[in-house]
């Protein structure tokens, strides 16, 4: 029986595929035993045990960036951590350990190559984090959701995706994509999303065009976010919601999306050949314009910075594009061609590689 230390989370761009990758190595290999490593105040503490998984967690330790009592405490508290993951690794007799990034991460890095087991990396970011940089120095086995991703010996695997979204056959989910949002199947739908926490720019400017865009002949899916604050125009066929549980029925109907470019977003879109007008985060170390660099290479996506997205923009850019379907059914095309679909089947593929090694 294989056991495997799958450490990261804080956020979804690192619980996501951490449960995507596990969940296939348990499909491929029911003996394998599974025990994820977090924080108790990461997304992880929920979504692990609600996926089935055992989850350890350490103290969420951030690297110090100034001079300060956290950084003098730092040293100390960061060996605490290694060697209570070392302890962890020795006790549980782990074969391998497997990282996504976040607070957990570095400290199970340093722990796998003092206890001497393979290690291996997913980074989901263009532009790698802190950890990964960290640990990527100390095993040839790093995995990259995007070509091009700055850290040593990449291998390009892609994005590990949720497997409704990996085997989502957007067509025959159309129906009952409609019937689940009250929508018109034959109508092409504009998918508008700043993800879990909201954008702000981009629900005001959507909504403030709300009657513009579906006059152009389409139905807006406006997904919201964040602290819900809008209000339903009560335009027709304009569908407000505040969150949505089925986010691959919201795929599934979805012609053409405006979005921000998180990691896992432009992965899913471009995996479904979902073209996209990205609006980058504007805080940051920019990684989600590099996020995004790929599709846009292809012909999948438009970028537009946060500051322009304005009523203005929509008006001279989005609203041609809507017209243009000829040119929204290539750009989908475009996006495909530069999307992966399998992604969880190449980490893994990874990771038993690295175990054959030793």
């Amino acid at each position: 029986m294989t056991r495997y230390l799958l450490a990261g989370g804080g956020t979804a761009g690192h619980v996501n595929p951490l449960l995507a990758v596990a969940d296939r190595l348990r499909r491929d290999d029911p003996a394998a035993e599974v025990l994820v490593l977090g924080t108790k105040e990461g997304l992880e503490a929920r979504l692990v045990p609600q996926r089935g998984y055992e989850l350890a967690t350490i103290p969420k330790l951030p690297f110090p960036r100034r001079p300060n009592a956290a950084a003098l405490r730092f040293p100390g508290e960061y060996r605490r951590s290694i060697a209570s993951v070392r302890d962890l690794i020795r006790s549980r007799g782990i074969d391998a350990v497997v990282g996504f990034g976040g607070y957990a991460a570095a400290p199970a890095y340093s722990a796998a190559r003092k206890e001497g087991v393979p290690l291996v990396l997913h980074e989901a970011n263009a532009r790698p984090g802190l950890a990964n940089r960290l640990g990527a120095r100390y095993t040839p086995w790093v995995g990259v959701a995007f070509e091009g991703t700055p850290l040593p010996h990449p291998t390009f695997v892609g994005m590990p995706l949720r497997v409704e979204i990996e085997q989502l056959d957007r067509a025959a989910a159309r129906p009952e994509a409609a019937a689940e949002f009250e929508l018109d199947p034959e109508r092409p739908t504009l998918l508008v999303t700043g993800g879990s926490l909201g954008a702000r720019r981009i629900n005001q400017t959507i909504a403030a065009r709300a009657q513009e865009l579906t006059a152009a002949g389409w139905q807006v899916l406006h997904i919201q976010g964040g602290r819900g604050e809008l209000t339903d125009p009560g335009v027709e066929h304009y569908r407000l919601l505040d969150y949505c549980d089925r986010m691959d029925l919201a795929l599934a109907i979805a012609d053409l999306a405006v979005a921000r470019a998180g990691a896992a977003t432009v992965c899913e879109f471009a995996a479904l050949g979902i073209p996209a007008v990205y609006v980058p985060f504007p805080i940051g170390n920019g990684e989600q314009r590099y996020n995004a660099a790929g599709v846009l290479r292809a012909g999948g996506g438009v970028l537009v910075d946060d500051a322009e997205f304005q009523p203005a923009w929509v008006d001279a850019q989005l609203l041609p594009l809507l017209a243009d379907r000829d040119r929204v059914a290539e750009m989908g095309r475009r996006a495909a061609s530069a999307g992966v679909r399998d992604g969880s089947d190449r980490m893994v593929a990874l990771i038993r590689g690295a175990l054959l090694v030793g």
